[in-house]
């Protein structure tokens, strides 16, 4: 039964994994194809562009991780190896998490409407706002690489100490706790601002739309539908952003039960918010989804001309 349960997992964490790589990586190429052809990029493309290049590399080293700790667990007895593989992750997570959170203040004061004075100058000051926000960041995760580092360098002694198998074994999964608890901490800060900023902007918008629908005597105009697709996405987008948040909890949490299996769950778990949210970008990103289109059709057209061929 534990061996099913972990190839299940294994299978959902790699096809989880391959999604949001094609996911992100399309949508990186995407823009930079864009930004060369029409010489300008926009704010939210370049927000689009980073978190997908950031979103790539978080997979990239939570692969990296689980590859190291089920087939060389041994490798984590070198300072070299680990302090590779965590502080690469605080930087990546650091970024991907941060510009989500960017990406919802953005949403926030573009598309919300209040009357509200503060609002309004944040909303005219937007960019001082998402550079200030990206200052803040940067100092955060100076302070967070150091607890990493230092905590790091604690686990190292503990395992030397103890450089058998099975206490490798149990301490690897010590790790992502070690790791990912001044993570956790700094993450609730940027988790915070994006809860605000949704929470406000879906209460924007279900109001805009209720008032949309009263005074178009519950017609669906372009103008509502819009409202409600942009409603739909905010609250996938926060969902995801909340389950992620959650699955950083169980990480921690499942480093204290010394569950292989439990801990495997929380690490697919701890991807399918850069995974997934890649492919929601996608489908509701009108541009994204037609250089998808494109793609598709140049790919069928290759596919037809090869079988034409032999």
């Amino acid at each position: 039964m534990g061996v099913m349960i972990m190839i299940m997992l294994t299978i959902i964490f790699i096809m989880e994994f391959i999604a949001g790589s094609l996911g992100n990586g399309f949508i990186a190429v995407a823009n930079i194809v864009d930004w060369v052809k029409r010489r300008n990029i926009s704010s939210v493309d370049q927000i689009f562009t980073a978190l997908a290049v950031s979103r790539i590399s978080v997979l990239w080293v939570v692969f990296t991780d689980w590859w190291v700790s089920s087939f060389y667990p041994a490798s984590l007895v070198t300072g070299y190896m680990v302090r590779i593989i965590y502080i690469t992750w605080t930087v990546t997570n650091h970024f991907s998490t941060w510009l989500a959170t960017i990406l919802s203040i953005f949403y926030f004061l573009k598309i919300a409407v209040f009357s509200n004075s503060v609002f309004l100058y944040l909303k005219w000051k937007f960019r001082k706002v998402l550079s200030v926000a990206m200052l803040l960041s940067l100092f955060l995760l100076f302070l967070n690489i150091f607890m990493v580092n230092t905590n790091i360098d604690i686990v190292i002694k503990e395992i030397r100490r103890n450089a058998s198998y099975a206490s490798i074994t149990r301490t690897s999964l010590q790790f992502f706790k070690f790791l990912l608890f001044p993570s956790f901490v700094f993450i609730l800060i940027p988790f915070t601002v994006s809860l605000m900023a949704f929470l406000l902007l879906i209460f924007s918008l279900w109001r805009h739309l209720k008032i949309m629908q009263h005074n178009t005597k519950g017609s669906r105009d372009i103008s509502t539908t819009a409202h409600i697709k942009a409603l739909q996405m905010v609250v996938i987008f926060l969902i995801l952003y909340i389950f992620f948040f959650l699955s950083i909890v169980a990480v921690v949490w499942s480093s204290d039960l010394e569950n292989i299996q439990i801990t495997f769950f929380a690490k697919a778990a701890l991807i399918t918010f850069p995974a997934l949210h890649s492919c929601v970008q996608i489908l509701g990103n009108s541009k994204l989804r037609q250089a998808l289109h494109s793609v598709l059709q140049w790919v069928r057209f290759r596919s037809d001309k090869r079988l034409l061929h032999s």
